[in-house]
């Protein structure tokens, strides 16, 4: 069964995240853990002035679903806004948990199919999604204590 669950395409994506270095200056930075597996990812974002993300850092210590979702959400996160993300978090969980078809509307989510089926993964799974929203959460709050 693991063999089906991290296939080529998995761990393709889990060597290939993009933006893997920590930002000098971030609006926001967050450190996220998974109590049921033990991954943790870091995300640092720049905001542009309408408040998207410009630059984004990330370090991912977590299985190979982890990473591979990381990469596809770092691929997708420049030019996206708090809500797009939390969208796209909700479509993904809402998929792993069998109230959506389809696990969301960015390029390659359809890899993550694969996990749907094991819930001890979804954490991991989902965690880069929660890092980036701390990350938007601690520049709220640094920007309203300016």
């Amino acid at each position: 069964m693991s063999g089906a669950l991290y296939t080529r395409d998995i761990l393709r994506l889990a060597v290939s995240i993009p933006h893997q270095s920590r930002l000098d200056k971030p609006d926001g930075t967050a450190e996220v853990r998974s109590r049921t597996c033990g991954s943790r990812v870091t995300a640092d974002i720049i905001l542009s002035a309408d408040r998207v993300i410009a630059q984004l850092g990330i370090e991912v210590s977590a299985c190979a679903l982890g990473q591979a979702s990381a990469a596809i959400l770092a691929t997708e996160a420049i030019d996206k806004s708090a809500d797009e993300i939390a969208e796209a978090k909700d479509h993904l969980a809402g998929f792993l948990t069998g109230s959506r078809e389809t696990p969301g509307p960015w390029d390659k989510m359809d890899h993550l199919s694969a996990a749907k089926d094991h819930p001890g993964r979804h954490a991991a799974i989902l965690l880069p999604y929660d890092a980036i929203l701390a990350a938007f959460e601690a520049a709220a709050t640094a920007s309203e204590a300016a």
